[in-house]
């Protein structure tokens, strides 16, 4: 139950609506209880023969009070009957049941539309924050976690947390209520039989909660499999050209189908325990009525308990089952969203190691350099870099070269501050980056990747991408700075045509190029290039490569390269190999040294 408090303190700022729906709730119990109620006597004072009639109007209870409610009732009855005529008195009394039924009803209504904010807006405000959470995590976590897991967290559980859980709040909050009223009145009709059962339910209740926890434990494992499922069809869907250039349709229709049919069979032992709850407790409802009416039974025959309040006990213990059973009902829901709501947590309650001292400093302008000492980073267990000590001075071009794997792009990540190092630390302007706030360092930056990062929307939307209201025409400059207007005009649209999901209407130059104008549009003051060319053919490469030309002028570059040919006029070269950095210095310096980045050289037939 405590996942359900959690998402409760999420409804908490729609208390006002809650209340709502808890003072229809008593509303439409009161009404309830006092139509049944009322039910009983009625029927007993209207056939009663008319020497009892004569006997109740003999004496006169006086004021209502709640000693004698019982006899004050009696009294107005028959004074009703014997005014009027005994059909014209039961069209009276029939008329107030349909009116406090309808009353019931109404007030039953208005809890729920109330309700329906609750749940709804609560919902919402749970995906919000586990998007908001997906934004501020950092790029290591989603390192170690599958993508379709994320998210099937992300949709398929806050689905099943809506069907579950917020389902069951309207049990949750009306039946208590309609249970507490109920017994209540019970206890005032007979004590003794109402404690009778509550020696009864507590073992009903035992039996529902031991199969509810063995119905969280198989839920939680359905909602893996779920997301180990949206995993392989996420993979099957960016490695298509792969799956059919290598014929492996068969082999991966028969891994999807493994654990597949490896899932359904969860859910088939999760909708089995699941649908036991309404037979479960109906038949536990009907073991403890067997019990009352024996047991009542009993008091009616020794004289302990007349006949008409028992008759109005087992009315009322009737309705009383209901709101049992739903109550039964909801936490088997609630133990089945449960489930889903710890894999939310893992989520929302995920470490957040990029975070903002609280007196953080903003930076405004870059001055003078941004540096690593002494620096040391992992991801999980083996160093990645290694005693890494370099100074990227302001309008300096750094480019970063070696083997693959060595580390260029994770101390490249270092800078805008994607991960922490593990020892030692990275200085702007000699301010350790930690002490700065983090989306004013990464103002400072702009990225270009080997992999052009785009999104399912227009070009102009594309390169104005986090500078919200930039103008047309600021856009339209990006993008000739980018060498990316010329084939924009030609597009059926124009600036606003879309390019689709991830930019697969256009060419990998033409996508490179807007991520160069999305750049441009920043005016970072510091450039990340990370093997912007290496992916592109001559024609692109060159194409894109006088675009980085434009975008590079005096700024300071931190260029990661793997065609040398394109940072052979940088400051300064820094050759990394596993993790650490092996040599440094001009183009021509590191060829007079005729080590690692000569061989290099010499590779790519460089002259």
């Amino acid at each position: 139950m405590e996942n359900f408090f959690k998402i409760l303190s999420l409804a908490a700022r729609y208390k006002g609506y809650a209340l709502l729906n808890v003072v229809f709730n008593i509303a439409g119990v009161v009404f309830n209880i006092f139509s049944l109620g009322l039910l009983i006597p009625v029927l007993e004072v209207l056939f009663r023969t008319e020497n009892q009639a004569g006997e109740i109007l003999k004496n006169d209870p006086g004021a209502f009070t709640f000693s004698n409610a019982k006899e004050f009732l009696y009294y107005k009855l028959t004074v009703m009957i014997d005014q009027t005529d005994k059909v014209e008195a039961l069209f009276y009394i029939c008329l107030i049941l349909v009116v406090m039924t309808t009353l019931k009803n109404l007030f039953r209504y208005l809890a729920m539309y109330f309700l329906a904010v609750v749940r709804n807006k609560t919902v919402r405000d749970l995906r919000n924050n586990i998007y908001d959470k997906i934004l501020m995590l950092p790029l290591s976590y989603f390192n170690e976690e599958r993508k379709g897991d994320v998210m099937a967290k992300a949709s398929n559980d806050v689905q099943e947390v809506e069907w579950s859980v917020m389902a069951s709040m309207e049990s949750v909050f009306r039946e208590p209520i309609a249970i507490i009223m109920f017994v209540a009145v019970l206890l005032t009709l007979s004590p003794s039989l109402t404690l009778f059962i509550f020696i009864l339910l507590p073992v009903a209740g035992l039996i529902i909660g031991r199969i509810g926890k063995s119905l969280k434990r198989t839920s939680a494992e359905g909602q893996d499999k779920m997301g180990h499922l949206l995993s392989i069809l996420e993979e099957t869907l960016g490695g298509m050209r792969i799956i059919k250039a290598f014929n492996a349709e068969n082999t991966s229709s028969q891994r999807f189908k493994t654990f597949n049919n490896d899932y359904t069979q969860t859910m088939i032992r999760m909708y089995r325990k699941r649908d036991l709850a309404s037979p479960l407790s109906e038949w536990m409802g009907i073991i403890v009525v067997v019990a009352v009416l024996i047991y009542g039974g009993n008091l009616v025959f020794t004289g302990s308990l007349e006949p008409s309040f028992f008759m109005a006990y087992l009315a009322l213990f009737a309705q009383l089952i209901n709101p049992v059973k739903s109550l039964s009902n909801a936490s088997y829901h609630v133990q089945k969203g449960s489930a889903s709501m710890d894999r939310i947590n893992n989520i929302l309650l995920a470490d957040d190691k990029i975070i903002n001292k609280t007196d953080a400093r903003q930076v405004k302008v870059f001055q003078e350099k941004m540096e690593m000492r002494n620096l040391h980073f992992k991801y999980q267990n083996e160093l990645v870099l290694k005693n890494i000590n370099f100074t990227l001075q302001r309008g300096e071009t750094v480019a970063l070269v070696g083997p693959s794997g060595g580390g260029k792009s994770t101390l490249a990540d270092l800078l805008p501050r994607f991960h922490d190092p593990v020892q030692g630390a990275v200085y702007f302007d000699g301010v350790n980056i930690k002490d700065i706030e983090v989306k004013s360092l990464r103002a400072q930056m702009g990225i270009v990747t080997q992999q052009s990062i785009l999104f399912n929307d227009t070009v102009a939307r594309n390169i104005a991408f986090g500078k919200a209201g930039a103008s047309r025409d600021e856009i339209v400059n990006a993008a000739r700075v980018a060498n990316a207007h010329d084939f924009i005009q030609n597009l059926d649209g124009g600036y606003d045509f879309n390019i689709g999901d991830g930019g697969n209407k256009l060419s990998g130059g033409q996508k490179q190029r807007l991520s160069i104008a999305r750049a441009v549009l920043q005016n970072p003051a510091i450039l990340i290039l990370d093997e912007a060319t290496s992916a592109l053919d001559t024609e692109s490469e060159k194409l894109v490569q006088e675009a980085l030309d434009n975008l590079m002028k005096n700024r300071t570059s931190l260029v990661i390269a793997h065609r040398l040919s394109t940072i052979r006029n940088a400051n300064r070269i820094i050759v990394l190999n596993n993790g650490e950095i092996i040599e440094s210095g001009t183009h021509d310096e590191l060829l007079a040294l005729n080590k690692t980045y000569k061989k290099l050289h010499d590779l790519q037939n460089f002259d």
